[in-house]
């Protein structure tokens, strides 16, 4: 798919009903469109730019600035190591160089069976758990190669299911909050709004 599926449009609009202003509900359209095609396809990224009253280059401006936005299909699993510098001091070149050959393929790579793709990123904000990785964006903290070589197995063997969905799914629950919950976006606050 490209654009948004109908369910997903239906989410998508109700999703920037929350909003006082409906292009702030730019990046959870994003993750929308990731989550349905496991990547940000250009005609989702026009889907949402329709849907927002603004144009795709600034849908692609701020998809482009996020890290967790991938522009190219990748694995079910998407394995981040952190190799910052607290990361670096405690073996995250070394984990990284362990995952490469385990896998098969060089960081920026997905393997052959489309399971895994291995990236080398920037601080992940776990300086104090290193050396950190992040499959599909859930932390491993002190991870060793042998913490690697099993989780490899176990994401092989589908036995973390419950724990990693699939690259794109942000949560596996929506939130969903009643109209009168809304903060600052119920009638009274769209009537200050339509009165400036």
């Amino acid at each position: 798919m490209a654009r948004l599926s109908e369910a997903n449009v239906l989410i998508a609009r109700e999703i920037i009903g929350h909003f006082p202003r409906p292009k702030s509900a730019l990046i959870p359209l994003l993750h929308l469109v990731q989550e349905q095609d496991g990547h940000v396809t250009a005609d989702g990224m026009t889907h949402v730019a329709e849907l927002l009253g603004i144009t795709p280059s600034e849908v692609y401006g701020t998809a482009s600035f996020y890290e967790m936005f991938k522009f190219e299909p990748v694995g079910r699993y998407c394995i981040n190591v952190c190799t910052n510098i607290s990361c670096q001091l405690l073996g995250a070149w070394e984990l990284l160089e362990h995952a490469e050959e385990r896998l098969g393929v060089k960081a920026g790579v997905t393997t052959e069976d489309g399971l895994f793709t291995l990236e080398d990123v920037e601080c992940i904000a776990a300086c104090t758990e290193a050396p950190a990785i992040q499959v599909n964006y859930r932390f491993r903290y002190k991870v060793t190669p042998d913490d690697l070589d099993q989780l490899i197995d176990d994401l092989r063997a589908d036995r973390l299911a419950d724990e990693i969905p699939p690259h794109g799914t942000l949560a596996r629950v929506r939130q969903r909050v009643p109209a009168d919950r809304w903060a600052g976006t119920g009638t009274a606050a769209q009537a200050k709004v339509d009165a400036r």
